[in-house]
């Protein structure tokens, strides 16, 4: 759930979509504010409120997020803070409190790597204390609950590995599939599942890149979007961060956006283990973060609207099983 870098110029608040919002917040309809785009939500920043509309896809998305901010409610970790959400003739929407700074995606390309190590360490901060926050166990997005009940799948989530071989048996069902290299996959997933076994769930973001953080002067004001946020095992938050690390190409705020440089990021993993070193302290860590991403892959080749990622799968599951994938470039 990724935004556009915003519009080049702050507007009065006179659209309607907007007005209405701000009126249902109970929000003075004053002020200025910058439009911005997404993939999924359109907003706008204002000097104070940021104010957010869904496209609908995502059952009670704000609602979750509401209730996750309210677990971070006197804690240590730096968010934004909720205002107000709804549901109303233009969709849901959702108001919160501005915070400091740009998105650490739009201030990387001109920091320098003081200020860059600088804040991956502040974000290794604040992942910790979000580690931390009590959670339910069975804590679930609405709308993820429905995907893994056998709903449509409205975002490539973080994994569920519960779901894993029900992927692998879908997978199977589809007309076309290499069933050799599924059973390979299944094979594979059997023998990784127990590596988990012991796991206790923790308050996950679950869709940590660096559109999602918000960073003033070298340090995080703010972990943004807590829309995919779940109780999972805190070595999940490495899957997508990683793969950001790896393929930033892949990471525009939105479709047709700007990247960062390829390799920018390549000293990430490195900063954010030297600031949080549990986060990487899982026995067979590279063995549990190639599970979580076969989890992606599969989901993609089930469920991806596009026929070109789906055909490009197979090839990434065959990557997998040799023991290789993107994580060869950052991790032993």
């Amino acid at each position: 759930m990724r935004d556009l870098p915003s519009s080049p110029v702050d507007q009065p608040a006179d659209d309607p979509v907007l007005r209405r919002i701000l009126r249902a917040a109970g929000i003075p309809q004053a002020g200025r504010f910058r439009a911005k785009a997404g993939w999924t939500s359109r907003a706008w920043v204002g000097e104070e409120h940021v104010v957010r509309r869904g496209d609908g896809r995502f059952r009670d998305a704000y609602a979750h997020e509401a209730a996750v901010v309210g677990l971070l409610r006197g804690s240590a970790v730096p968010h934004a803070r909720h205002l107000a959400h709804g549901v109303g003739p233009d969709g849901p929407w959702y108001v919160s409190a501005r915070l400091p700074g740009r998105t650490l995606q739009e201030a990387w390309p001109g920091a320098g790597r003081a200020e860059r190590r600088a804040m991956i360490e502040s974000l290794g901060s604040a992942l910790r204390a979000l580690h931390r926050i009590p959670v339910p166990a069975r804590l679930r997005p609405p709308w993820l609950a429905d995907a893994l009940a056998g709903g449509p799948w409205p975002a490539f989530h973080p994994p569920v590995l519960r779901g894993l071989r029900r992927l692998i048996e879908t997978a199977r069902r589809r007309p076309g599939q290499d069933s050799r290299l599924l059973s390979d996959a299944d094979a594979w997933a059997r023998e990784r599942l127990g590596l988990f076994a012991e796991d206790v769930p923790c308050l996950v973001h679950g869709d940590l890149h660096g559109s999602n953080v918000m960073v003033d002067r070298g340090r995080v004001t703010g972990l943004i979007d807590f829309a995919e946020a779940s109780a999972q095992p805190a070595d999940v938050e490495l899957d997508t961060l990683l793969r950001w690390c790896a393929r930033s190409a892949e990471y525009p705020a939105a479709p047709g956006g700007p990247v960062l440089e390829a390799g920018s990021l390549a000293e990430v993993p490195a900063w954010l283990h030297s600031a949080y070193p549990e986060l990487f302290a899982a026995e067979h860590l590279r063995a549990r973060l190639d599970v979580y991403d076969m989890h992606e892959a599969l989901a993609l080749l089930v469920h991806h609207p596009d026929p070109e990622v789906r055909a490009a799968v197979p090839g990434r599951i065959a990557l997998l099983l040799s023991g290789h994938s993107h994580l060869d470039r950052l991790l032993p």
